[in-house]
């Protein structure tokens, strides 16, 4: 199994910046793909970041060129560094993960069909 727990949410004001992390636990599962997704009231989850077994990353166009997605490996958690904030980026932020070889942009087109989530954080952006 694997168990996924976000932290790092919370409010900013416009142009600010925040980082989450998300801490990974899993028993024999192979995690090919990790990414991060959010959900804002009355919307569809949307993918925004991913980043595969080899670190290439693939990101929305909402999110590119202000978002980072990174992991280390030797800690077992996902990082998003979010920069340039905006309040359209206020919603439940949410970590997950997939143990099927598929692809990075794959996986931001399915949202809602990663094996493995976390609970969330909340991030509101305030204007």
């Amino acid at each position: 199994q694997v168990q996924l727990v976000e932290s790092g949410g919370g409010s900013v004001q416009t142009g600010g910046s925040l980082s989450l992390s998300c801490a990974v636990s899993r028993d024999t599962v192979t995690i090919y793909y990790m990414g991060w997704f959010r959900q804002a009231p009355g919307k569809e989850r949307e993918g925004i970041a991913i980043i595969n077994f080899a670190g290439s990353t693939k990101y929305a166009d909402s999110v590119q060129g202000r978002f980072t997605i990174s992991q280390d490996n030797a800690k077992n958690t996902l990082y998003l560094q979010m920069n340039s904030l905006k309040p359209e980026d206020t919603a439940m932020y949410y970590c997950a993960a997939d143990d099927r070889l598929k692809s990075n942009q794959w996986f931001l087109d399915h949202p809602t069909n990663l094996n493995y989530w976390g609970r969330g954080t909340q991030v509101t952006v305030s204007s």
